[in-house]
């Protein structure tokens, strides 16, 4: 654990109405003495009450920098539990820097990426689970994605994963008294007893493992491919969702030869789609490229959307399109629904299982009824933040995989009738790798890699 003083602009590096310079570490109070005086000069803040604020000025020498406000925080009542200054002043950029460059000057070191949280962690103000929560916070794309993170912040991961634990470590304490003592502490009938709490501790494992498909999809956004034959509106469509002309749209068939990657908010989840080029058999090269990466497109796709022109029939190509989506999760589009039908939802019934819609690309129509059916088809219509806990971290589901299987051999251990000692060893397995969630058992070379991800400043 470091104890020497960090500082870095919290805000960012592009012209705005303020900006922040922040200062955490045991010689922040001294630093912000050197360089900071009142309107009067009268105060040294190092001695004023905590949680106030302040106006003067930044000085380097006898140059003023900038006209300030400065937030005092002591510890261990800040978010690093640490004295903290923070220097609100014009968001210039250059201002900035040079406020910045001037609380280096006088004693501080620039901050790593992420470690003020880190040093939140570390001084056990927040959980590994809550500290990873921070960026989620900042990256959100969706207003789902920002109160699973806001959730997570506030503990729910946390008190889950420390109430099973606990539960864990009772038992564990109780086999081995024991183990210790057997004259005065009996095992029989404890198998049963044992077996009962760990099924219910199964139970809710699983739960959370279940609830990361969700929760992946809440925070990355649903990887959704706009495919189908050349001209049969499938860049309309993208142009319609994202609110503005992104793909070139003409008569001609085979315009869009490559992808078109866009990220669109529909209802507050957030949909990574590609547009991509009309699949149909070709032996032009360049186009033939474009059909090949529409095909890898569906593979990766989390939604397949299907667009066909329902005014023309059905031909081999889009049976090829049909056999190669029948197993992913899909939508059929019927567009061009203002024109004449030569195919209608009857004739793509026969030969695909999948929700089907009537749109008009041209006239926007049907495009609430896709919003809906996606919704229906990933969250069951709703998604509710009042109690769920939802995982969306890939450490943490890899953490509760390891915890449940542990905990499946204590199970498969009790049904064999092993020796108690058997049942101590894979809790203790299931208990450690609960506590890599909240930071209880982790390599300093992981804890170092989490926070690296984050932005400076934060």
């Amino acid at each position: 654990m470091k104890t020497d003083t960090i500082a870095a602009i919290a805000t960012a590096l592009t012209p705005s109405g303020i900006g922040i310079i922040r200062i955490s570490g045991q010689d922040a109070m001294d630093i912000i003495d050197r360089i900071y005086k009142s309107k009067n000069n009268d105060k040294l803040l190092s001695k004023v009450k905590s949680h106030t604020i302040h106006y003067g000025y930044i000085f380097d020498g006898e140059e003023m920098i900038d006209e300030v406000m400065v937030l005092i925080m002591r510890a261990p009542n800040s978010y690093t539990k640490e004295d903290t200054v923070e220097i609100d002043c014009h968001g210039g950029v250059f201002v900035m820097k040079r406020i910045l460059e001037t609380v280096l000057k006088h004693g501080a070191r620039p901050a790593e990426p992420g470690e003020f949280t880190k040093r939140a962690f570390l001084n056990g103000r927040i959980d590994l689970s809550q500290a990873e929560s921070v960026i989620d916070i900042i990256n959100s794309k969706n207003e789902y994605a920002l109160n699973s993170s806001l959730s997570q912040l506030k503990g729910s991961v946390k008190n889950d994963i420390i109430q099973n634990r606990e539960k864990i470590i009772h038992e564990i304490a109780f086999i081995e008294t024991a183990l210790d003592d057997p004259e005065h502490i009996s095992l029989d009938g404890f198998p049963e007893k044992l077996n009962n709490i760990v099924n219910g501790i199964l139970d809710e494992i699983t739960t959370l493992i279940k609830s990361a498909d969700n929760g992946k999809i809440i925070k990355e956004g649903i990887k959704t491919a706009i495919v189908g034959k050349p001209n049969a509106g499938k860049s309309s469509l993208l142009n319609i969702l994202v609110g503005e002309e992104r793909a070139i749209v003409t008569d001609i068939e085979g315009t869009t030869r490559d992808t078109l990657e866009e990220n669109i908010n529909l209802n507050g989840i957030s949909l990574n789609i590609i547009d991509t080029a009309g699949i149909r058999h070709t032996e032009d090269v360049v186009e033939k490229i474009g059909v090949d990466k529409a095909k890898d497109c569906i593979e990766r796709a989390d939604l397949v959307i299907y667009v066909i022109d329902s005014s023309k029939d059905l031909d081999g190509n889009d049976f090829a399109i049909i056999e190669q989506i029948k197993d992913k999760k899909a939508i059929v589009l019927l567009n061009k629904s203002d024109l004449s039908s030569k195919t209608g939802v009857e004739d793509v019934k026969k030969y695909i299982n999948k929700p089907i819609i009537l749109i008009s690309a041209k006239e926007e129509t049907g495009i609430n009824d896709l919003e809906n059916t996606i919704k229906n088809m990933f969250f069951n219509g709703e998604i509710s933040f009042n109690d769920e806990v939802m995982i969306t971290n890939v450490r943490h589901k890899n953490a509760l995989i390891d915890a449940k299987e542990s905990l499946e051999l204590v199970v498969n251990s009790i049904q064999n009738g092993l020796p108690e000692d058997f049942f101590s060893i894979d809790l203790m397995n299931a208990y450690e790798s609960l506590g890599t969630i909240i930071g209880e058992a982790l390599e300093e070379d992981l804890v170092n890699e989490i926070f690296s991800k984050f932005c400076m400043g934060k």
